[in-house]
């Protein structure tokens, strides 16, 4: 083993510098919103120089788009994993409710704050891309309910848009969850849409 090999094992393992950012991100952004958290509070907390930062993303904007899309990738992991266990199309609509609470449920340093992709919504001008992010995801989930909602006996033409109520009904709980620091409200929309899907 050469010297320099034998440097190179004994280095502790260091995390990608894009990889690092973005979790340092995840926990600003969250807890102190977007205009909250700066450049160099992330850097620090993820251990880099800002270079690295400029490396990685192109600016600040770039890497709240990232932040964005990995808050919705976050999601999609915890309802696959519902999914998985669900077997039938009841418990298929009932398992994005659950995903939505598991997400409640995560542990939060600052605690929890509500949807992560709202909230950033709600600091973006109209326009911008991070909200097109967000819209992308809220659609994604609608999605989700009509093609769970269609394998259900609701009437003719009528998954569509008891999908959108039941999208309302979780937006509105995620909302009200934010407010109270924890998933009671998820888990209380999740009662009321199941006693729904039991009147089909």
């Amino acid at each position: 083993m050469t010297a320099k090999q034998d440097v190179a094992a004994t280095r502790p393992f260091r995390r990608p510098a894009r990889e690092a950012l973005l979790e340092a991100a995840a926990k600003r952004f969250y807890a102190h919103g977007l205009t909250g958290t700066g450049i160099d509070t992330i850097t620090a907390e993820a251990g880099v120089a800002k270079k690295s930062l400029y490396n990685n993303f192109a600016s600040k904007a770039d890497l709240v788009t990232a932040y964005l899309y990995a808050r919705h990738e976050e999601w999609l992991g915890l309802y696959r994993a519902r999914l998985q266990k669900a077997t039938t199309p009841r418990n298929r609509v009932l398992a994005v409710f659950d995903a939505y609470a598991d997400h409640a449920d995560l542990v939060y340093e600052h605690g929890f704050r509500g949807c992560g992709l709202l909230n950033a919504a709600a600091e973006l001008p109209a326009g911008d891309p991070g909200r097109a992010v967000v819209r992308r995801h809220k659609e994604e989930v609608e999605a989700f309910l009509t093609e769970h909602l269609a394998k259900l006996p609701t009437p003719a033409g009528q998954a569509a848009p008891l999908a959108r109520h039941l999208a309302f009904l979780l937006e509105g709980s995620m909302v009200r969850a934010g407010l109270e620091g924890d998933e009671g409200c998820v888990l209380e929309a999740r009662r009321i849409a199941a006693d729904l899907l039991d009147r089909l």
